[in-house]
Formats: structure tokens, C-alpha cells, sequence
């Protein structure tokens, strides 16, 4: 089996671990650091757009999952030892981390999840794991847009901004600005707007075969995929939405999507 490990490289006790489930795993599978993290352990590695393994292990937190799905050239299972606070997809705690290396050598089950695909006028930008969110390039300023789904209008808004989100990220941004939690295994995206000035904006939750398309009608915006890739919008941009033809993969956990909501958000 060849494994994968990533690490956030800044933070020491991360990259630390990353080096020692490195030495751990060596004698039963082949170990590929990806470069970061190989240079600052005096290791061999690749740029992770060029990582051929069986299944990444990504110590440090959501965020460092994230920019392993945005910059990994195809679909490969991903787990996560959780450095960070909150650790959502990354649900390993550091103290369990060996066990659930150990784990994977015998075998582990895997869980697809749908991505959002983006583009703004056509031009294609990198898929979301967790969400897409649209704000003001001006703090302080108010968005205008208009949002349609399959054509039909949806609404005309003025507000922050707004999230479009995956199930997998119903748990992060869109659910602090007030959305709904979703099992990840439904097929559906959800709309956030942000601040509405209009006291009949709710969140939606769309169904995932839907597209999306949202117009930019005023001051010029900011399009943050993941919280890894920015892109400004102008106004009479198009942003459009719809399910990305890949999916994330991630390693099934021994918890479920309800016990982590349970140990994690409460």
C-alpha cells in the first residue's frame, strides 16, 4: 500500500507527528510525503498535483484537508489527524492517530461526497469541497445579486453576500451564518445569504442535480472557494454552480455524521 502523508508544515507539533507516522508506517507500506512537508523533514516527496497513492493521511485540520482536495489531481481517499479546533473533517485526535493508521493497513471503507463545480463567465475555477462564498470586496459595503436556480428566479437580494454550499460543508460557514445542518449523504446543495436586507430571505436547500447561477448586479465582489482560492467578481458577472463530475473521497470514521455534530457543534 502506498500512503500519503501531508502535514501543515508551519505548525511544529503537526509536522512532528507527520514525521513520526511516517517512521511508524514504513515497514508496511510505501510512504510519499508531499513536498512541504518532506522538505522540512529532510524527506523525499512530490507536489501534491502529482501524488499517486492509495489513501492520504492529512495531519493538522480542516483547513489542510481542503488544500489537499483543491491541488490533488484525482479523487484519493483522505484522513485526518485533527491539530486544529474544531476538526470537523479532520476527526482524528492526535492521541488515536497510530490506531487509525494501523487501521487503514487492514483495510478501510470509503465515502464519497459531491463537490460544487464553479465557473464565472465560463471560465472554470477550482471545485468546493465545503462551500463557495461571495462577499463585498469593500467591507462595509452591501452586494446586490440575483440568484436562479434552473432558470427560475429564486431571489433578487441585497446583502453581505451569500454561501452556496455542499452538504459535507452544511457544518461550517453556511451553518454559522444560520443554515441547516445536512447529512452529507443527501444530494443537495444549500444557499446562504449573509445578512439579507429583507426579512423574507431564508436559507434554501436545493436539490444537487440543480444549476445555480448567481448575477453580480452592483459593486464588485470577492468568490473564496474553501477559504484556499480567491477570484473577484464584477458586476454583470455570471457565477454559476452545479455538481462537479469528481467527488471527495474520505475514509470512513468509526463515529457517525450525527455523533461528531454531537461532539464537535453543541
Amino acid at each position: 500500500m502506498r500512503i500519503g502523508i501531508v502535514s501543515r508544515c508551519d505548525v511544529r507539533e503537526a509536522l512532528q507527528l507527520a514525521g513520526d507516522i511516517g517512521k511508524h508506517l514504513k515497514e508496511c507500506a510505501e510512504i510519499v510525503y508531499d513536498k512541504g512537508t518532506a522538505d522540512k523533514l529532510d524527506e523525499r516527496g512530490v507536489e501534491l498535483k502529482k501524488l499517486e497513492v492509495d489513501v492520504i493521511v492529512a495531519v493538522g485540520g480542516d483547513g489542510t484537508i481542503l488544500r489537499v482536495l483543491q491541488n490533488i489531481s484525482r479523487p484519493i481517499p483522505i484522513i485526518g489527524i485533527n491539530m486544529g479546533k474544531v476538526g470537523f473533517l479532520a476527526e482524528i485526535s492526535p492521541e488515536n492517530a497510530f490506531y487509525a493508521v494501523d487501521k487503514l493497513i487492514k483495510g478501510f471503507e470509503v465515502s464519497a461526497q459531491s463537490r460544487l463545480a464553479i465557473s464565472i463567465n465560463g471560465k472554470e475555477l477550482p471545485p468546493a469541497t465545503n462551500e463557495a462564498v461571495i462577499v463585498t470586496s469593500r467591507p462595509a459595503k452591501i452586494l446586490e445579486y440575483r440568484i436562479e436556480v434552473d432558470g427560475s428566479l429564486l431571489d433578487d437580494l441585497r446583502a453581505d453576500g451569500v454561501v452556496i454550499a455542499t452538504s459535507t460543508g452544511s457544518t461550517a460557514y453556511a451553518m454559522s451564518a444560520g443554515g441547516p445542518i445536512v447529512d452529507p449523504r443527501v444530494d443537495a446543495f444549500i444557499i446562504v445569504p449573509l445578512a439579507p436586507y429583507k426579512l423574507s430571505a431564508r436559507p434554501w436547500v436545493i436539490f444537487g442535480e440543480s444549476t445555480i447561477n448567481v448575477k453580480m448586479m452592483g459593486k464588485d465582489a470577492v468568490i473564496v472557494i474553501d477559504g484556499q482560492y480567491s477570484e473577484v467578481a464584477h458586476k454583470d458577472d455570471l457565477l454559476t454552480f452545479k455538481k462537479a463530475d469528481t467527488e471527495s473521497l474520505f475514509v470512513v470514521g468509526e463515529r457517525s455524521f450525527f455523533e461528531k455534530v454531537a461532539a464537535k457543534l453543541r
